[in-house]
């Protein structure tokens, strides 16, 4: 539509504009009229096209080449060259240059009008020559309106690499998460399950085939103890997983730790972050109070309070012998890890008072 206007206005000026031709007042005339269509029609061009520098002198000579254009002709549509000019100056200068330079275009179109600067145009009000400034105010609404919409689009776009950024970020928690909970699932078992490989494979040379078999039969019972934990672990992982109280009874149950849970305040829904890590630390309390104290009692406290949820495991000390299995140290760590993200807080220590004296408590105490 716009080049359609601009085209109009050319072809307008070339029918109309008199004296036209390649001498004398013509030739002036003709000159005029080249240099106010190629500025008119530069309008169109791309903002990124032409240096900010060179705005203000190519519309200031637009404007003087319609000024003298209006003077030099005797008839004709050369006052729509200024009209046109002026409502761009709105558009690509900022508001006072482009109303300085717009009353400076009325001014001088109007005083050639009024003083019969020119041949002609005695049909022309001296009025219509200020007028040739107001489209300026056209301008500088369109351009108001460009800078709400570039506005618009850069914050859009600020948000989509927030939402990105976000999405990174998620991620990689993400995968710190499901490294803590292999590291939880395979480090304790795999090791112990080497350890006893490893011992029952120097036992060979010995010929003790009764300790080789003891130490096969550890191995065995840690790798029912890693698929036991390895279903723990998807229970944990899966997003549609369980309320709180029903995943870690169902837990309890399979580890063969039976009505040992005691429930505190009144339970309520929490959110899925928050039950798949609590779930996380029980698991990794539970494996630990089976290494460190096999047959120890357990006890397992949830208590909901008003803005948090609390979760202790206790064992008591072992009641049957304990297999040295060196563990990594990772374990309390991602206990902390898992607790922090959910902005709470964990202690781990003995038991030093109480029936389960000698024995080991952790204790985590999430918002919600």
């Amino acid at each position: 539509m716009q080049w359609a206007m601009t085209l109009g206005v050319v072809v307008a000026g070339i029918l109309t504009i008199r004296p036209l031709g390649f001498s004398g007042r013509g030739l002036v005339v003709a000159v005029l009229l080249v240099i106010n269509s190629a500025v008119l029609l530069a309008r169109r061009l791309p903002e990124d096209r032409i240096p900010q520098g060179l705005v203000l002198p190519w519309l200031t000579v637009g404007i003087a080449a319609a000024v003298a254009l209006i003077g030099v002709s005797r008839s004709g549509t050369g006052y729509l060259f200024a009209f046109f000019l002026a409502g761009h100056i709105g558009y690509r200068l900022e508001t006072r240059p482009a109303l300085v330079l717009a009353g400076i275009c009325s001014l001088l179109c109007g005083g050639v009008l009024y003083f019969r600067l020119g041949p002609g145009h005695d049909e022309l009000p001296w009025v219509l020559g200020l007028a040739t400034g107001t489209p300026v105010l056209v301008g500088i609404l369109n351009r108001s309106q460009r800078q709400a919409v570039q506005a618009v689009i850069a914050a859009a776009e600020s948000a989509e690499r927030a939402a990105r950024a976000e999405a990174r970020t998620a991620a990689l928690t993400e995968r710190s998460r499901i490294a803590r909970d292999v590291h939880d699932v395979l480090a304790h078992s795999l090791a112990g399950i080497n350890m006893q490989l490893e011992l029952a494979d120097a036992l060979l040379d010995t010929g003790d085939l009764e300790k080789v078999r003891e130490a096969n039969d550890k191995a065995h019972g840690l790798v029912r103890e890693s698929l036991k934990q390895a279903q723990w672990t998807v229970h944990a992982l899966r997003e549609d997983s369980l309320p709180l109280l029903e995943s870690l009874t169902a837990m309890l149950g399979s580890s063969g730790h039976r009505d040992v849970l005691t429930v505190t305040g009144t339970a309520r829904e929490v959110p899925a972050r928050v039950v798949q890590n609590l779930l996380r630390i029980a698991q990794e309390s539970l494996t630990n109070a089976a290494r460190h104290a096999p047959g120890g009692d357990v006890g397992v406290e949830l208590t909901y309070a008003a803005a948090s949820i609390t979760l202790a495991v206790r064992n008591g000390p072992a009641t049957r012998e304990v297999n040295a299995v060196v563990g990594s140290g990772m374990g309390l760590i991602g206990m902390r890890e898992r607790v922090a993200l959910l902005g709470g807080t964990v202690t781990a220590g003995p038991v030093t008072a109480g029936p389960d004296q000698g024995g080991w408590k952790v204790e985590a105490v999430i918002p919600v």
